[in-house]
């Protein structure tokens, strides 16, 4: 079998790998995975050609665990032109995630309008993941980093382009917007503007809005932390591939001493 981030264990279930660790702790996954299953799990529900999902936001209720998952999914609101769509996701019995969907009916002849901003190129070097104090073996490590500027030891905004290593679960492709949820959540961690040895800053929820579907396997994260100075903070990030931008991703954060 395949190494992925997920191994199937029956019917809606799920055996996360210690590759979804996140940085916090090796017994907690990144946000990147669950909202990546999340993200399949709407996919695959009761599908319709004529629409895409266009915007997913997961709120994370509590530490996901390393551990056997499981996802139910229902359609809140089914329409020809617009549904709402809600996957939860469960570890022993308790709620850990809930993410909403929005599926919007497809247009051959809507326009499309948006700044024309140069796009980097990808770096032909990777970098090794670092996270000071932090778990780095798993999440950080199975995916691609190739940083056009900051870095894993310049705290402040940074632009990043990003691929998975391994895919969600084995044998199986992942789909440009699984893709993009995988690694979107990275915003807040390479936009660290806080020292991860004296601060943590995690992220309560994660909302991704896609105006189209990303191609190629990199993800361009142009991202940004700012925080009040109240304990909440904010985690703004453009998406892009080497076509242009395709979407936005925001993340609320608390912040507090370790």
């Amino acid at each position: 079998m395949d190494r992925a981030f997920y191994e199937p264990a029956g019917p809606g279930r799920y055996l996360a790998t210690a590759a979804t660790a996140g940085p916090w702790s090796p017994e907690a996954q990144h946000g990147g995975p669950p909202s990546a299953l999340a993200a399949r799990e709407l996919e695959r529900h009761e599908p319709h050609d004529g629409q895409r999902l266009a915007r997913i936001t997961v709120d994370i209720l509590r530490p996901v665990p390393v551990a056997e998952l499981a996802v139910r999914t229902r359609t809140l609101r089914p329409g020809r032109r617009v549904a709402l769509l809600e996957a939860v996701i469960a570890a022993d019995g308790q709620d850990v995630l809930v993410a909403r969907g929005w599926r919007i009916a497809r247009s051959e002849a809507a326009p499309v309008v948006g700044k024309d901003a140069p796009i980097p190129a990808i770096p032909a070097a990777s970098r090794a993941p670092r996270f000071p104090g932090g778990h780095v073996d798993g999440y950080l490590c199975e995916i691609d980093w190739r940083f056009v500027s900051g870095s894993f030891d310049e705290p402040g905004p940074c632009r990043v382009w990003a691929r998975p290593r391994i895919p969600l679960l084995p044998g199986e492709d992942l789909s440009p917007v699984c893709r993009t949820l995988l690694v979107a959540d990275s915003g807040s961690g390479v936009s660290m503007a806080l020292d991860p040895t004296r601060y943590i800053f995690i992220n309560v929820d994660l909302t991704v809005v896609l105006h189209r579907d990303p191609v190629g396997e990199f993800v361009l994260l142009d991202s940004e932390s700012t925080m009040g100075g109240t304990g909440t903070g904010l985690a703004e990030t453009q998406l892009a591939d080497p076509g242009g931008v395709f979407g936005t991703c925001v993340q609320t954060l608390l912040v507090a001493p370790r």
